[in-house]
């Protein structure tokens, strides 16, 4: 039910039975009254949040959340948007731009989403990320010189990433990237108007200044060899991204006409692709499918154009189109196909919506067949078909052919590894393998990370470059590489938390009475996070009333206004409306400090911690065991989940 000043938002607000249900499992006497009969106490069990679970690469999520909204107070002499940024980027370097590109898993796994909506943490790491570059923030000074050397092959997010996490350990590391400037996919493969280059300039400096070595227009495998590398470096990491698209698997996908999305949207971040065809047509259905149609959108068609200006002539690398001409542009006509249905495309929505207000058509559930040739070899036509999947086949629908014009066809249906001169690193299917470690097989000093090991997203690479470091580090220190743990992201320290606040700690081995009167100790506590994640039904959800996302406004083009706009569409939040969005993290599996088993307990067993004692995150209530009866109470109120009772299991 609705609170009474509460208006009713039926599918919104947390309800835990619908009209008519009730507990059938207990009786309420049982439960409630008869809780004196109980052998456990509470303890203080911390959890991993379904936000970082699900982040590929690993932040701890609800820990810098909790900075923002002030549970956990900055040391040092800090604001809390640095602390929170410190937080932030012990896993992920690029806040401003994973803030502004990143699909968020982590909102999807967010335990909010069972209480209305989940809690809008891309918005508030884009406001971290905003405020550390406008503040000048950079990473400090980088580990002890450990004398080793690392030779970091590609110079993308996982590259990157790699590079910042071996110079914090005091490792020399040295990028070697084929392209005139550092950012991968980032740079070469989402547009500008997504991630405003300045923006990733920054993030980029920030690693470059904790002393990287970088030598730019040089391709491992021609410039220097893979040999030579592995002489002169005690540890390679392949970072080399999957840069090179996949053409159409249809006849007359030979017509030069017919390009891929890698090389339409390098040509277009390049600056030398300027405008295309007047009918553009995309085949894909992912982000990347997206980015190329509302590039197009842009960049629209020029009404005279010489033959060598043509996009094919451009994309292919031989000419670079005269920005003069731009003055003449004229809307393009854009259709993009998806075998799926639009509402099961796997682009971002906001970004489909996006295209459809910039009169982008969507054809969904047909697919490509064959493109059409004029008598010079180019496409003029893409024929599409209605499709039905017959044991795992494509079986086209006779009858229901369609050719639609195309003066630019681009395929986006997937992106592929470049391995001239390093064929060797093939696996066979266009990648390279790992184990758990990200380590190539048969190669103790060599490691993987990034889409070269499987195709996915820039978080992904930045997650697959932290495993990767800790295995390199591991290796160059002579040390054997430790079982990663079952959930593998970063966890928030209780035990640092609890030295950082000026508490003695001493570690327990053995049998040990539980107290709650020694202070060397953290008593009754439990980290489970390394290999728990907390779900929904382990919280108390009715603590937490409906209360609205606070959203990034964003800037809705129509077909005209889109046409030569290449301006930033998504607008940060206020610093007061990031503090706002950050109070609605339920904290899940650490307190934030509700008072709720304070003031429920009936034996006054739960108290907080006085001022003298120092209390800290995680440490904001304490338990007095002589008072305690085991009622339970405490640990149903709990909104997060971190009171669990035990003692006696």
């Amino acid at each position: 039910m609705a609170a009474p000043n509460q208006p009713k938002t039926e599918g919104l607000t947390f309800r835990r039975f619908k009209e008519g249900q009730s507990r059938k499992d207990r009786r309420l006497s049982e439960w409630i009254f008869q809780g004196d009969e109980s052998h456990k106490c509470p303890e203080y069990v911390l959890s991993t949040p379904p936000c970082q679970g699900s982040c590929p690469s690993g932040e701890d999520i609800r820990g810098w959340l909790n900075i923002v909204r002030g549970i956990e107070k900055p040391t040092g002499g800090m604001g809390w948007q640095e602390y929170a940024f410190r937080r932030l980027t012990d896993a992920n370097p690029f806040p401003a731009v994973m803030g502004r590109v990143c699909p968020a898993p982590c909102e999807k796994g967010c335990n909010r989403n069972m209480v209305e909506d989940h809690v809008g943490i891309n918005s508030v790491e884009h406001f971290i990320g905003n405020w550390a570059l406008e503040h000048k923030l950079g990473f400090g000074e980088p580990g002890p010189d450990t004398g080793k050397k690392v030779a970091i092959v590609g110079g993308g997010p996982a590259g990157l990433a790699a590079a910042y996490q071996l110079r914090r350990k005091g490792h020399a590391v040295t990028i070697f990237d084929e392209h005139a400037e550092l950012g991968g996919m980032m740079r070469y493969g989402i547009p500008g108007f997504r991630t405003p280059r300045e923006v990733l300039d920054g993030e980029i400096q920030r690693i470059l200044d904790l002393g990287v070595e970088v030598r730019l227009n040089t391709r491992v495998g021609r410039d220097v060899t893979l040999e030579q590398l592995d002489k002169d470096y005690d540890a390679i990491f392949f970072a080399m991204g999957a840069q090179s698209g996949r053409t159409l698997p249809v006849p007359g996908s030979d017509a030069p006409n017919c390009v891929t999305a890698m090389a339409f949207l390098r040509a277009f971040n390049e600056g030398r692709l300027q405008y295309v065809g007047k009918r553009v047509v995309v085949i894909g259905g992912g982000d990347t499918s997206i980015d190329v149609a509302t590039v197009a959108r842009r960049l629209g068609n020029i009404t005279k154009i010489n033959e060598s200006d043509r996009p094919e002539y451009v994309l292919q690398g031989h000419v670079a189109h005269d920005v003069a001409a731009v003055s003449a542009r004229e809307g393009a006509e854009v259709i993009l196909i998806s075998r799926a249905t639009i509402d099961k495309m796997n682009a971002n929505k906001a970004e489909v919506e996006h295209a459809l207000a910039e009169g982008i058509e969507i054809r969904g559930g047909v697919t490509p067949v064959e493109v059409i040739k004029g008598p010079d070899g180019r496409a003029t036509h893409l024929r599409v078909a209605e499709f039905e999947m017959v044991n795992g086949e494509t079986k086209i629908k006779p009858g229901t052919e369609t050719d639609i014009p195309a003066d630019l066809i681009v395929s986006a249906i997937g992106q592929a590894v470049d391995f001239t001169g390093l064929e060797e690193l093939n696996n066979g299917k266009g990648l390279m393998s790992a184990d758990k470690f990200y380590r190539v097989p048969g190669k103790e000093k060599w490691f993987v990370g990034g889409d070269v090991l499987r195709p996915h997203l820039l978080t992904t690479a930045i997650g697959h470059a932290a495993i990767a470091v800790d295995g390199m580090d591991a290796y160059l220190r002579g040390q054997e590489l430790e079982k990663r743990p079952k959930v593998d992201v970063r966890h928030f320290d209780e035990v640092r938390k609890w030295i950082e606040s000026g508490h003695e700690y001493r570690e327990v081995h053995g049998y040990y009475e539980g107290t709650s009167f020694d202070k060397g100790i953290l008593h009754n506590f439990e980290d489970r996070s390394q290999k728990y994640i907390i779900p929904a039904n382990e919280l108390f959800l009715g603590h937490f009333p409906y209360t609205p996302r606070n959203k990034r406004k964003e800037i809705i083009l129509t077909a005209e206004q889109a046409l030569g706009n290449f301006q930033e569409r998504l607008l940060p939040l206020s610093e007061q409306e990031t503090v706002a969005e950050a109070k609605r993290c339920m904290s899940c599996g650490l307190c934030f400090e509700c008072d709720n088993c304070v003031i429920y307990c009936p034996q006054t067993a739960v108290f907080k911690v006085p001022k003298k004692d120092n209390p800290t995150t995680g440490r904001y209530v304490d338990t007095d065991y002589t008072k305690c009866i085991g009622c339970h109470i405490c640990a149903d109120v709990c909104p997060t989940g971190y009171i669990k009772m035990g003692m006696g299991e």
